[in-house]
């Protein structure tokens, strides 16, 4: 019996301080400049798209920020950051469901002229590759890592399975945009081109007229028909 207490007592300090390590700087980090866009406990710093602060299926639960379509009470929406970024460099852990569909926007223009954050913002997918739908799955630009219905490095497009996390970054200076999934390069543009632009009329992002036109904005976490997960939600700007 003693043998036992001894190892759930290690246990259970091993396992603790894994915990803590999530949603938080390391020293090295807070001396970089980073900031924390989750604080592990609250929704401080996010509202819904075009909305505010309001009820919505977006929560906290156990560190996780998480999008729960099946939530009975709050509005469907966005969640977008209160603060706007030009240049700057994004990480975020994610996860999702089994065939599970969402996305991280940049540049987004909060504006009631706009319906959805995909107006204005380049969205870098988050799916599970396997298990998306068949439309997702024929289709390397939708899937996980890339930049939604424009480009993509597929061979690059590796999400863990699903309910796995993910690591992804996102870096942003000068008009440059890069994606990263799972240390892997999914998507390099300067996007503030013609030739860039002409790119975005290949596909279905032509529907919308200002789609990739603003070189700064809001970050966006997107709510889909599908559970995401998210956590240390770190930003440095550059």
């Amino acid at each position: 019996m003693k043998f036992l207490l001894i190892i759930a007592l290690l246990s259970f300090v091993c396992c603790k301080p894994a915990q803590e390590q999530n949603n938080r700087l390391t020293a090295m980090e807070e001396a970089d400049h980073w900031t924390l866009l989750f604080d592990g406990k609250s929704l401080d710093g996010w509202h819904i798209y075009n909305e505010g602060n309001i009820d919505s299926k977006w929560t906290v639960n156990n560190g996780e920020l998480v999008c729960d379509p099946k939530k009975k009470t709050g509005i469907f929406g966005d969640l977008v950051t209160d603060s706007s970024f030009q240049d700057f460099e994004l990480l975020v852990e994610w996860k999702v469901s089994k065939g599970g569909n969402s996305g991280v926007f940049i540049n987004v223009k909060e504006d009631s002229s706009y319906a959805a954050t995909f107006a204005t913002g380049l969205e870098m997918q988050l799916l599970d590759n396997t298990y998306a739908e068949h439309r997702h799955q024929i289709d390397s630009t939708h899937w996980a890592g890339c930049l939604y219905a424009v480009d993509c490095i597929g061979k690059n497009s590796q999400p863990m399975p699903h309910n796995e996390w993910n690591k992804s970054r996102i870096v942003q200076q000068n008009g440059k945009v890069t994606f990263w999934l799972n240390d892997k390069l999914t998507f390099e543009r300067q996007t503030q081109t013609e030739e860039f632009k002409a790119l975005t009329q290949k596909g279905s992002m032509k529907a919308y007229p200002d789609f990739a036109k603003y070189p700064s904005g809001k970050i966006a976490l997107q709510n889909h028909t599908d559970s995401v997960a998210f956590r240390n939600i770190k930003i440095k700007r550059i």
